[in-house]
């Protein structure tokens, strides 16, 4: 069993290989690229660079895909659009030898009895293009922290089951959702040897999360202390991240 830590996020093509140094320093071992507004890697050469950098330093990448991605939507186009999103970021992790890419699924919208179905089929199509182009990433749809969106435990075991895909399991998001998290659970529904995560501390309401904040110790120690025997990515979103994983590596170590 490895817990790898880090944070989302890697700041520019420019600064990438310094950033990953710095991480290294720090005793990091992840890094999920924020890709969520734009997919700003846009040169080969920039992404085989950079993850040729994380490999020398033994730091595992992934990346989060634009929040602007709705696999349910009643608009065909903006459906295609969400898969051409995804499939432009899984083509820069292919570059780095990123192992996936995060996404939001969608959103219930006024189909809601439907959702299931339209997500999984606009996953089916995505993973048939990156078996076409041989590319070697996985797919990590989200469980999510808003109970009016797509993307409940149940729903992303469900796709791993029915479509092949992996899964994000976000502690923080779960939380929100459920208000608990139920270690025993999760562990049943993603059985899976390897685990994608995200983690932090999060404030939340009746329809669910509100937004990320500053991961508390107690919450770092419970986390750990649940976590099941298997290879783990965790990946820290807090407005803190930097300090958070710092304070999850002591507390881990």
């Amino acid at each position: 069993m490895a817990i790898k830590i880090g944070p989302a996020g890697l700041g520019s093509v420019k600064e990438a290989e310094e950033r990953l140094e710095e991480y290294h320093r720090l005793g990091f071992k992840a890094c999920e690229i924020a890709f969520t507004y734009s997919v700003y890697i846009k040169n080969k050469e920039d992404a085989v660079r950079i993850g040729k950098k994380a490999k020398e330093l033994g730091i595992s990448l992934s990346i989060h895909a634009p929040y602007f991605v709705n696999l349910n939507s009643q608009e065909k186009e903006k459906r295609e659009a969400s898969k051409t999103r995804i499939l432009a970021c899984c083509e820069v992790a292919s570059w780095l030898k990123a192992s996936g890419v995060v996404f939001h699924p969608g959103y219930y919208g006024k189909n809601k009895e439907g959702a299931y179905d339209m997500i999984k089929s606009g996953i089916q199509d995505i993973m048939s293009v990156i078996k076409k182009n041989g590319w070697k990433v996985e797919l990590y749809p989200e469980t999510m922290g808003k109970v009016n969106v797509f993307g409940s435990i149940e729903e992303i075991s469900n796709l791993c089951k029915d479509a092949g895909c992996s899964a994000c399991i976000d502690f923080a998001h779960i939380l929100a959702r459920d208000k608990k998290v139920d270690y025993d659970k999760i562990g049943r529904l993603f059985p899976g040897k390897k685990w994608h995560c995200h983690f932090s501390g999060i404030i939340y309401g009746e329809k669910g999360e509100k937004k990320h904040r500053k991961t508390g110790r107690k919450e770092w120690k419970e986390l750990f202390k649940n976590l099941p025997e298997k290879d783990v990515v965790l990946i820290n979103e807090s407005p803190d991240m930097i300090d958070d994983c710092i304070e999850g590596l002591e507390l881990l170590e």
